[in-house]
């Protein structure tokens, strides 16, 4: 997300700061999880600590929920018909990228909040979420802002002792992402005072102190499973769940090696249980509800995140421009989304739809883009090229990117290539990347001798 250069409310220090002024999650449905979690329009700065929102004017779109929101800060006293000349382009932009199709009544009707907090409301109330959820988690962010304003230890222990109920999951999950928005921006003194700050927080809460042990037994439990490596079955598997000593071991086990624990896993367990009698038997049953509980959990939590990737992937969809969509959106996919596309393709393919198969490879053709190294883009450049002058030449030209890891790349798609001895084209191409690979281990080593 780019970077806005602004002056600190509080000491006029030019600061970096992530500025939105229009919230479209139609165009970018990932805008409305920044928007609401805090991630844009606040400001930190590194000068006199300042920690705080923005005074800065929002308009708010969702098409799907017929949503078209502003809201003004009162502070910033300027007459209405001023505010209409900013609010004016923001909302003309976001009625703009609609198709005339999709373009309605509400667009006419822009809803004015008073408060940024209404605001809020307003758009979690179209999602069901209750006036009752919506202020818990109001308190857990302002707790959140007044913890984060602290210097002292001490004091931050006694603050944490005082709002012991606030701080459970939902607190450390709003941490979580406020540390990892002050990193990825670059603020990183700001990162390692959170960093600090949660390190107290875990030492010092009880959900802090469950979620340590948790993170020690699913670490405890992934180097068990890496042990066994290609040797690990179900019985196996079986086997070191019935030996944990912890149910905290027991949940690291399911979420690590939920396909491993089927029918056939279970169908185990209970031949087992029915073989055993006294406290083992009650052990063993004890064991087997804690497992269909966790792999409930676990299967709901899956279901969630392949919900939420299908709504991402299809909210682009709806895009004209679906690889400007796509381009514009790629720092908040997730392996799950991309793996969504990839399934919706199948089905398309399936079902003979052809517009939305286009729609889709395009889409995947720009995350392939996006995720492949560097040295292969320019292999893809070298492949056009008519001659090995002009290979030569581009070498030359890019010279930074000729590396180790260049020449390891061409020699090893070469000999890939090589190895389809029955195929000409595999061969053509094969003898073409051998001729790449030799020039650039020749400029590899002028480049090493200087």
């Amino acid at each position: 997300m780019p970077q806005t250069t602004i002056s600190c409310p509080r000491c006029r220090q030019m600061i970096q700061a992530n500025v939105e002024q229009l919230i479209d999650v139609t165009h970018e449905p990932a805008a409305k999880q920044r928007f609401l979690s805090g991630q844009v329009n606040h400001a930190r700065c590194p000068h006199c600590g300042y920690d705080g929102r923005l005074a800065t004017p929002i308009v708010y779109h969702d098409n799907e929920k017929e949503l078209l929101l502003t809201y003004f800060p009162p502070e910033l006293g300027l007459p209405l018909n001023e505010q209409e000349k900013m609010m004016g382009p923001l909302i003309k932009q976001a009625v703009e990228r609609l198709a005339p199709e999709k373009r309605k009544g509400y667009l006419f009707k822009p809803q004015a909040n008073l408060t940024y907090e209404s605001m809020l409301e307003t758009i979690l109330n179209k999602d069901g979420i209750s006036s009752e959820v919506i202020k818990s988690q109001q308190e857990r962010v302002q707790l959140m802002e007044k913890i984060m304003q602290v210097t002292s230890k001490d004091v931050r222990s006694e603050m944490i002792k005082q709002n012991a109920a606030l701080i459970d999951e939902q607190f450390f999950a709003l941490f979580s992402r406020i540390a990892q928005s002050a990193m990825q921006s670059g603020q990183e003194p700001i990162a390692r005072a959170l960093i600090e700050i949660q390190t107290q927080l875990l030492e010092e809460t009880e959900y802090g102190r469950q979620l340590k042990e948790s993170v020690a037994e699913l670490e405890t439990a992934q180097k068990t499973l890496q042990e066994a490596g290609q040797t690990l079955t179900r019985e196996k598997l079986l086997d070191f769940v019935l030996e944990s000593t912890t149910e905290a071991r027991i949940r690291a086990y399911v979420s690590l090696a939920r396909s491993g624990m089927d029918y056939s896993f279970f169908q185990t367990l209970s031949e087992r249980i029915e073989t055993a009698s006294g406290e083992e038997k009650s052990r063993l049953e004890g064991i087997r509800e804690k497992l269909l509980q966790f792999t409930s959990e676990i299967d709901k939590q899956l279901e969630a995140r392949q919900k939420q990737a299908r709504e991402f992937v299809e909210k682009l969809l709806e895009q004209d421009d679906i690889e400007q969509a796509t381009q514009a959106n790629l720092e908040n996919f997730t392996q799950d989304m991309a793996d969504m596309a990839s399934q919706l393709l199948q089905q398309a393919s399936e079902q003979n739809d052809y517009a939305r198969m286009g729609k889709l490879q395009k889409m995947l053709q720009v995350l392939q883009a996006a995720s492949a190294p560097p040295e292969f883009a320019l292999i893809e450049q070298l492949l056009q090229l008519p001659d090995e002058a002009a290979v030569e030449q581009v070498f030359d030209q890019n010279a930074e990117m000729v590396s180790q890891q260049l020449v390891d790349a061409l020699g090893g798609l070469s000999t890939q290539l090589e190895s389809q001895g029955d195929n000409p084209e595999a061969q053509a191409m094969s003898a073409k990347l051998n001729q790449f690979y030799k020039i650039a281990l020749k400029k590899l080593m002028q480049k090493n001798m200087g």
